[in-house]
């Protein structure tokens, strides 16, 4: 099972189980996830949801990106995957019910716009939060760009999102990215105090008062999110977005100097071979790229 899903009294607790791959998300996961939010959300016993990671090592680091190498090759597939992760933010924002992440341990990208899709943080004090698409090919479009601004004010966000340095979960509290840190040990005693303390109040006037809480939220995602489904689904193609996964399988840091040395000197940026207008003079094969030697159809020499 890609996903845990537990009810204790009044509590749903959803745990992402993939602690072998830091509990980075995969489609699989994605649509269990979305079966277990439509459960909780019509399920009347169930006052609270939490949301946490298998292990002490990763509540969440976004993406598979074993999984996104599949998309390099049929992009279209990317846009599948970005629907299931759109859906279940959405579910877990209109849950009417309040939601707990259950920080233990790092947050990075897209397990960060999972954390601030929920309403309250709790996180272990051993942990960090960042993100990381600007330095390795993606773009943090599916929430981090809408919402960091609204929570942490625009300058951190901008730090954050261009930067990509790791935050401790002490400054991740300063900054308001989460709501408590406590030591290890604690955490799931704050978690179930936080939790009763939510089972106390009116279910009606918390649902309600979510819903207006969520004003800006859902405006700035509504205007956005569909933008960025078709951008990410698009940028698959792009060089820069080949270069990051290649490296990230390699395990280095991916060729920043030779991408910026490609835009500088005007050298197809867009296309990992040049562009694709050659055509071959022995067999006619056309959108050959400009810097092949030899066509790919019938193996002759290039003019």
């Amino acid at each position: 099972m890609h996903l845990l899903y537990a009810k204790h009294d009044y509590r749903a607790t959803l745990t992402l189980n993939r602690p072998e791959a830091l509990n980075a998300v995969n489609g699989p996961l994605l649509r269990e996830l979305n079966e277990a939010l439509r459960d909780a959300a019509r399920d009347d016993a169930i006052a609270v949801v939490v949301l946490t990671g298998a292990g002490q090592r990763a509540f969440c680091t976004g993406a598979d990106l074993k999984e996104q190498q599949e998309f390099l090759e049929r992009p279209r597939r990317y846009y599948h995957w970005m629907g299931d992760f759109i859906e279940a933010h959405e579910r877990l924002r209109n849950l009417g019910k309040p939601t707990i992440a259950r920080l233990n341990g790092i947050v990075v990208g897209g397990g960060n716009e999972f954390n601030m899709s929920c309403d309250l943080a709790i996180a272990a004090d051993d942990i960090y939060i960042r993100h990381v698409g600007a330095s390795h090919g993606s773009v943090a479009a599916a929430g981090a760009t809408q919402w960091l601004p609204l929570i942490v004010g625009d300058r951190r966000a901008r730090e954050m999102l261009l930067l990509n340095e790791e935050i401790p979960a002490a400054k991740a509290l300063e900054w308001g990215l989460v709501n408590q840190v406590v030591p290890r040990a604690e955490l799931d005693t704050a978690v179930e105090t936080m939790a009763e303390k939510l089972y106390r109040k009116l279910p009606e006037a918390l649902r309600y008062t979510r819903q207006q809480l969520n004003f800006w939220r859902d405006l700035s995602w509504a205007l956005t999110i569909g933008h960025a489904r078709d951008w990410l689904t698009i940028h698959n193609l792009a060089p820069e977005t080949h270069e990051a996964e290649r490296a990230f399988l390699e395990k280095r840091l991916p060729d920043y100097d030779a991408i910026r040395k490609a835009w500088a000197e005007d050298r197809h940026p867009e296309y990992l071979w040049g562009s694709p207008l050659r055509t071959c003079g022995n067999c006619g094969a056309k959108n050959l790229p400009q810097e092949h030697r030899y066509c790919g159809n019938c193996g002759r020499a290039l003019p």
